[in-house]
């Protein structure tokens, strides 16, 4: 019996944004004499597809598809969540995280946002669904990546006002009565019981440390709120692109 090996198909990340047009296709050319097969791209560039809110400039990302997919690369298209642009910062500046001593993290690199903000949950479908509803069907794209390296940076948890109200709200759903939460997280111990949800902070500033069955309730609350923003977008690609591996 002979033995059946899969080769696999392999691709590379590209930033059509970062160099001028006339090397693309050069670019695009080279990819191809190298054995690639694939190309990411657009997970970095929400500034550049969105100058300002609700102004699209798509003629570069439609230019740089049409170079990759005529050196028969396929495209892999990412949604631009990772990086908001500077204008929807300065439009709700209360998006961005928290860390635990209480300093934000504030624009200047990548991944300057809590995943609790409701706002920025619905910029990041806006933009999601703008992409998508372009590219969707583009016979290049054969799959999309969603945002970019969720939990990098340590940017998970977030301790903003977002995040607190958000967190009560979880814990409601996940305990229904106070005493029921209070019993499960041995709050009589340094008399750390509870006579509302309203009355729970973050576990972080505290004395000493804090009660670790309120620490990992918090970070169940943050791995939640990473699944279902991420799901959010999901679902609209499964909408406006069926059939297309999302990742």
């Amino acid at each position: 019996m002979t033995a059946q090996v899969t080769i696999p198909r392999l691709g590379v990340c590209y930033y059509p944004e970062h160099w001028p047009r006339e090397w693309w296709a050069d670019d695009a050319r080279r990819m191809r004499e190298m054995g690639l097969a694939q190309v990411r791209i657009g997970e970095f560039a929400w500034s550049r597809i969105e100058p300002e809110r609700g102004r699209f400039d798509w003629a570069w990302l439609d230019e740089a598809i049409e170079v990759l997919a005529e050196a028969g690369l396929a495209v892999v298209m990412c949604t631009p969540t990772a990086t908001p642009p500077k204008w929807l910062i300065d439009r709700m500046p209360d998006m961005i995280a928290i860390d635990a001593m209480g300093r934000a993290r504030r624009f200047g690199s990548r991944r300057h946002y809590c995943f609790s903000h409701e706002g920025y949950r619905v910029e990041s479908r806006r933009i999601t669904r703008a992409v998508a509803e372009r590219y969707g069907a583009h016979p290049a794209v054969i799959a999309w990546q969603t945002d970019n390296e969720y939990g990098c940076h340590d940017t998970t948890l977030s301790w903003s006002a977002a995040a607190l109200k958000s967190f009560r709200s979880w814990l409601v759903n996940r305990y229904k009565d106070i005493g029921a939460l209070n019993a499960a997280w041995g709050n009589v111990f340094w008399s750390m019981e509870y006579g509302s949800f309203e009355e729970i902070d973050l576990p972080n500033l505290t004395v000493t440390e804090p009660n670790p069955a309120h620490v990992l309730e918090f970070r169940r609350f943050s791995s939640h709120q990473v699944v279902t923003f991420n799901e959010a977008q999901c679902r609209i690609l499964r909408e406006c692109s069926p059939g297309r591996t999302l990742t």
